[in-house]
């Protein structure tokens, strides 16, 4: 949308050019383009340079809790607390990675569109038998934008759970597993995959369960595949309505079949995004 814009911008020395036009007018016309098409139109001029830090602009591309968020992103949780920063300037600072809770969950806002995402490590999760190294191992990676996975050697009894607490702008959002088979490791620099323990996941498959605290329940299951590659289950989907109110997430993943083991699977994180953002590649379960 945002070339339509050069395309009539007339030169400075024209009389009657669209930036002559005054930088209140401009705003009005930059609140129909997304944060980076206005960022761009903020190039062909001085003129639309001032109409891009207009607040109003802004404040329209801005989750309408975004008080909340930045409490949450700086440490501080308590509503209304006033800030020095533009509302372009807050825009930016919740693009980035604002972790919370310790280090072990983070959120951000996907800059074109100002949807918020969030992502929870394998560390904040509740993985049974973590603590008995037979079993589980935490592994450094650069792979993981937490720094760390969980890798499961072997086991019976495969359960992990987790939740959240978090006040979601209103809207419908997916929830992922980002899960690999097999353990990956570098040698001379080049990316090399273990699959010396991987078993066990082709024989049942691996059931999802989301609940919320407005009563979205799912369950959906799907097997485990392609070894050596980071794979993005789908969970399921839940809808929020009010951003002012603490949405509850409840989730977990099993194989709980006891008749065989099973092994060799890497756990990073859990990841939120409002639904059909996320276009790479994922593996959608079948639902219940």
């Amino acid at each position: 949308m945002g070339s339509w814009i050069s395309s009539i911008v007339w030169p400075e020395e024209e009389a009657g050019g669209l930036g002559d036009l005054p930088e209140s007018c401009l705003a009005e016309v930059l609140l129909y383009l997304d944060p980076l098409e206005i960022c761009r139109a903020a190039r062909l001029s001085r003129a639309f340079r001032g109409a891009a830090s207009a607040d109003f602009v802004w404040e329209k591309k801005l989750p309408k809790n975004y008080g909340y968020l930045m409490g949450l992103a700086s440490g501080d949780r308590r509503p209304g607390k006033e800030t020095s920063l533009c509302k372009k300037e807050i825009y930016a600072r919740l693009c980035r990675p604002n972790p919370f809770d310790g280090g072990t969950k983070e959120f951000w806002l996907e800059k074109s569109s100002g949807g918020i995402c969030l992502s929870i490590s394998s560390k904040a999760l509740l993985i049974t038998g973590i603590d008995d190294r037979r079993y589980w191992k935490y592994l450094p990676t650069d792979e993981s934008r937490f720094g760390t996975v969980a890798y499961l050697l072997q086991v019976w009894w495969f359960e992990v759970n987790g939740g959240i607490d978090f006040c979601f702008p209103a809207g419908t959002y997916s929830l992922f597993v980002r899960l690999h088979l097999g353990r990956a490791s570098k040698r001379f620099g080049r990316r090399i995959c273990s699959s010396e323990h991987v078993h066990g996941w082709d024989r049942k498959p691996m059931e999802f369960q989301l609940s919320t605290s407005n009563g979205h329940r799912i369950l959906s299951h799907c097997y485990l595949s392609n070894p050596g590659s980071w794979i993005l289950y789908h969970a399921g989907d839940f809808v929020v309505d009010n951003c002012n109110a603490p949405t509850t997430l409840r989730f977990s993943m099993t194989q709980i079949d006891c008749t065989h083991t099973k092994g060799g699977l890497c756990v990073d994180s859990v990841s939120i995004y409002p639904k059909g953002f996320f276009r790479q590649r994922k593996v959608s379960s079948t639902s219940k």
